[in-house]
């Protein structure tokens, strides 16, 4: 099926697919309740600016045939990143690496706080820890499964830069 689908329909596909990745995120964060972590955020952009460069290949592909094949590659390159940013990610929830000391438990940011800030109830949400898994399933978290997603969409986006306009 996806044999025969020409450059400006494979880039939707996968537009689409960042579009619907970027939206389960939302859910999770607005109707579960589950507040990202600082880079749950990260993994946020590569899929906006995919499924925005998406629309525009879409758009110019006709008029703009090499334009749109270069975009194509971006897409491609920004899915690979998203991939490594989110196995990143995943090394961290599971302790195979250390993370940001900003979003994994460091103590120097308690430590800079003062004593009404650290019982105040009143200040901003609580720091969600990127190293704590607030959702899984079949054993992989968020952040594992929207690595397994960008590769997916990657694939999608290598078939796009070198299918026929």
């Amino acid at each position: 099926m996806m044999r025969d689908l020409d450059l400006p329909k494979l880039s939707a596909l996968a537009g689409l697919g960042s579009a619907a990745t970027l939206a389960g995120a939302f859910g999770f964060q607005y109707l579960g309740g589950l507040a990202p972590c600082a880079m749950c955020l990260w993994q946020r952009w590569p899929h906006a600016g995919a499924a925005l460069g998406a629309l525009f290949i879409v758009i110019i592909a006709a008029i703009a045939p090499k334009l749109a094949r270069g975009l194509t590659l971006i897409g491609a390159g920004a899915m690979l990143m998203n991939a490594g940013i989110a196995l990143y990610h995943t090394g961290v929830e599971r302790g195979w690496w250390q993370g940001p000391t900003s979003c994994t438990g460091g103590a120097e940011d308690i430590l800079s706080l003062s004593a009404n800030e650290l019982l105040s109830t009143d200040t901003a949400p609580a720091i969600v820890m990127c190293d704590e898994v607030a959702w899984a399933f079949a054993g992989l978290s968020m952040a594992s499964w929207n690595g397994l997603i960008c590769l997916a969409l990657f694939l999608i986006w290598a078939k796009a830069a070198a299918a026929k306009l």
